[in-house]
């Protein structure tokens, strides 16, 4: 695909874009992966009108409403299966995004004060970046799914079988965005699978370092073994404030290294059980785009221990 320019720049909608799409019968699993989201509408300068097809930095900035978007999003990177009965399962920037706290609601992280007392030198930028909604992005995004009825489930991921040294038929790792807090840290969405000969695991990942302040980590885990009518998802958040990780400084880049040391703060866990095209026609409109703010989630203990950091 040729990119062209359009109001002279280029349109990131016609950029190129790398794909690839592979049958696990009977799974369709595609992905596509592309440039970052232009920081202007590529249009117009007065941004896209009603009548037009909008671009992408008019669609996401119409549909976040957020005062700053990342510094890099990648609007294009999309990682989809399908199953043959219709069940659905995707991950993408703009819908991570969604559930970042924007401007409607009044929040100030915790951890702001600390942070503005350690980065005084840079207090113009603060001033900017503290303000009701979350600089951090945070997200509690779970991934977008139809034609799926959810359950809760004490029935556990097995840890120890996806450890073993299983063939990997396909691998991918796909960044959704990234922010570098104004080199005050990072901020980054990412996520991975991986297909074995008897079934697929996903890493759904939020990571967040506040540089000399807090770490913190939201995971969804999503494993299906092949021949089941279901998949298990597991979704944990953890966090620490970085003086009581002193001892540990050299994993503070490395989220895989680091995320058995911090401390469990919430833990819930589903059962994505496939509907067939009949069934679904019902009741689709309720379960597609569905998050982790699901009514039916289930939450355990804090102090359950989860040692679950594959």
């Amino acid at each position: 695909m040729t990119a062209v320019k359009v109001h002279g720049r280029i349109d990131i909608l016609r950029l190129p874009v790398n794909q690839e799409e592979r049958i696990f019968p009977p799974w369709h699993i595609k992905y596509t992966k592309s440039h970052i989201l232009h920081s202007k509408c590529s249009k117009s300068e007065n941004g896209c009108n009603e009548k037009d097809e909008p671009c992408q930095f008019c669609i996401f900035s119409h549909t976040l409403e957020l005062p700053h978007m990342p510094d890099m999003v990648f609007p294009n990177n999309i990682l989809t299966l399908h199953h043959e009965d219709g069940a659905t399962l995707q991950f993408n920037a703009l819908d991570a995004l969604k559930t970042v706290s924007n401007g409607k609601i009044h929040i100030q992280l915790a951890c702001a004060e600390a942070w503005k007392e350690s980065r005084s030198e840079s207090s113009e930028f603060l001033e900017e970046k503290i303000k009701p909604f979350d600089w951090t992005f945070t997200t509690s995004y779970t991934g977008t799914i139809s034609d799926f009825k959810i359950e809760e489930t004490s029935e556990r991921i097995d840890m120890d079988k996806l450890k073993r040294k299983d063939k990997i038929l396909f691998y991918n790792d796909l960044t959704l965005f990234e922010d570098e807090l104004h080199d005050n840290g990072i901020a980054v969405c990412s996520v991975k699978i991986r297909v074995m000969p008897n079934g697929f695991f996903i890493l759904l990942r939020y990571f967040l370092r506040i540089d000399n302040v807090l770490i913190r980590i939201n995971d969804t885990r999503i494993y299906h073994e092949f021949g089941q009518d279901y998949l298990l998802r597991e979704y944990t958040t953890r966090e620490a404030k970085v003086a009581e990780l002193r001892d540990i400084a050299s994993f503070f880049t490395e989220p895989s290294e680091i995320a058995p040391y911090l401390p469990l703060t919430g833990c819930q866990y589903h059962k994505l059980i496939m509907l067939s095209n009949k069934v679904a026609s019902g009741i689709n409109a309720e379960l597609s785009n569905e998050t982790v703010t699901d009514s039916k989630a289930v939450t355990t203990s804090i102090n359950e221990t989860d040692n679950s950091v594959t």
